[in-house]
């Protein structure tokens, strides 16, 4: 059954006032089996381990640079079996009416998976979709944003493709942490105008929509 992988990562956070994030960044890494990059990061970790460097996974923000160069390394090595598509969302522009966890989040999602679907699943002759997030990120809102990212990736699917959906701690899946590492390197193009990684991984990004890219409206 011919498949398609899709992993989720977040960036910024929930707060929607000037002392949080000034972007929240949903980013999706789009991948059909086997992972070349899988047994290279497992090699990795375990070279780093040897040279006395305590890592249990891969984390972009936690790892120090000499990490984070070697991981991109293979990153980079595997551009061409990945695609990368991306939502940024500045922050102050979101309608008051929309802040809510998980209403947002899902929002978000919806028009991510929209760009994704159509580009990526539709018309490839893929007959299952399965896609990975890491643990959501606001445990009291947790049901409700599982529960959104199943409704839109069922609305959104044609009759026929089949998906599963699973929320795995980051640190159990090499890809998840793959996806860390693009989205931030988007984030910090987007809130530092840091390119340096950006850079490194550029080829593969399919997709960088700024959503309110045409809005004016600033609720803060």
């Amino acid at each position: 059954m011919k498949t398609l992988y899709l992993f989720i990562d977040e960036g910024g956070n929930f707060d929607f006032s000037s002392g949080g994030t000034e972007y929240f960044m949903l980013t999706c890494l789009i991948e059909e089996r086997p992972f070349p990059s899988y047994d290279k990061l497992r090699t990795l970790r375990y070279d780093l381990l040897e040279e006395g460097i305590n890592i249990e996974y891969f984390h972009a923000t936690e790892d120090k640079q000499a990490v984070r160069n070697k991981v991109f390394s293979v990153v980079q090595e595997n551009l061409d079996h990945v695609q990368v598509c991306s939502m940024i969302v500045q922050k102050n522009k979101v309608n008051p009416s929309l802040r809510e966890e998980s209403t947002f989040y899902t929002h978000v999602f919806n028009m991510l998976m929209n760009w994704v679907v159509k580009k990526h699943v539709h018309g490839k002759d893929y007959e299952r979709v399965i896609l990975f997030t890491d643990v959501m990120p606001v445990a009291k809102k947790k049901k409700a944003m599982e529960k959104g990212v199943k409704t839109v990736l069922k609305a959104l699917l044609n009759e026929g493709i089949t998906y599963r959906i699973y929320h795995h701690q980051s640190k159990s899946n090499l890809n998840l942490q793959v996806v860390d590492y693009c989205n931030w390197a988007i984030y910090r193009k987007w809130s530092r105008g840091d390119v340096r990684s950006y850079d490194i991984i550029s080829a593969s990004i399919d997709a960088e929509w700024n959503v309110f890219r045409n809005g004016n409206a600033e609720f803060y």
